[in-house]
């Protein structure tokens, strides 16, 4: 794994790479609220393994990124700093023929889905895990009240593996305090963004969702993904599983459907 630094539109943005000596495709790997790229290290290493270059920053606000803690005023400052990663990719592997593929989970799907309605010209394809697309309550619900309650994001949410949830906890670039103001208005603009910006056409769409989600329940996100995908993705809902399913007790699964959505995509 090596680390880059970009200047981003709102200070430096810390980036991972983790190289494949000949790869096939390119990756962006688009982070949730709260956290940082180096959580995805076991995904990396799969898609690696499978013929991928992986890239994956840390937003603004997030890790070892530059910013306030998790604080996000516009959601299209956040896209515009992952296409800066793209062009970093592009620049290091610069066979112009290698497809580039987004993979985002959560709020990170709303980054990735924003990202592709803005550049869906230069992706072969979008996966999104658990993404805060459609119809999200929290950030709404958060607003209303005076004042935001420190209530951090709980890590038995996350996964059915309490490793997974002891490592978030003791995680020092995690985020564990209480969601913020600029960030959950921003939320809702983006949403609405989304929701306006059109579908993807004919863009594979891979949507992977815990069945037993309560962070991004699974109802709303589904408005959000059909109506992005012109109402043709290819789902997945795996019963039982929490937030994140690439850490979760099946997450072997889910890597595999992945990396066949992957090698359909680049057959094609």
């Amino acid at each position: 794994m090596t680390e880059h630094v970009l200047t981003g539109t709102r200070g430096t943005v810390a980036v991972r790479e983790w190289s494949c000596p000949r790869p096939r495709c390119l990756v962006l790997l688009v982070h949730g609220y709260g956290e940082h790229a180096g959580r995805y290290a076991e995904l990396a290493g799969v898609l690696t393994g499978h013929g991928a270059a992986v890239f994956a920053p840390d937003h603004m606000g997030h890790g070892r990124s530059a910013g306030e803690r998790v604080v996000i005023e516009d959601f299209e400052d956040v896209v515009t700093d992952v296409h800066a990663v793209a062009r970093l990719a592009r620049a290091t592997h610069p066979d112009p023929g290698l497809p580039l593929i987004v993979i985002g989970h959560s709020m990170g799907g709303l980054v990735a889905a924003r990202y592709a309605q803005r550049y869906g010209g230069t992706l072969a394809a979008l996966v999104l895990s658990g993404p805060v697309i459609g119809d999200w309550e929290l950030p709404g619900r958060l607003l209303a009240l005076e004042e935001i309650p420190d209530v951090p994001v709980a890590p038995a949410a996350l996964s059915r593996d309490p490793a997974v949830g002891a490592a978030y906890a003791a995680d020092g670039l995690v985020w564990h305090g209480p969601m913020k103001r600029p960030t959950l208005e921003a939320f809702v603009r983006t949403l609405k963004a989304v929701a306006d910006g059109g579908d993807l056409g004919p863009l594979p769409l891979l949507w992977l969702h815990g069945a037993d989600d309560r962070l991004v329940p699974l109802p709303g996100s589904r408005t959000g993904v059909e109506r992005l995908s012109g109402g043709t993705p290819t789902e997945r809902i795996y019963p039982g599983a929490r937030h994140e399913v690439f850490n979760e007790t099946n997450r072997a699964e889910v890597f595999a459907e992945v990396t066949g959505f992957l090698d359909g995509v680049l057959a094609s």
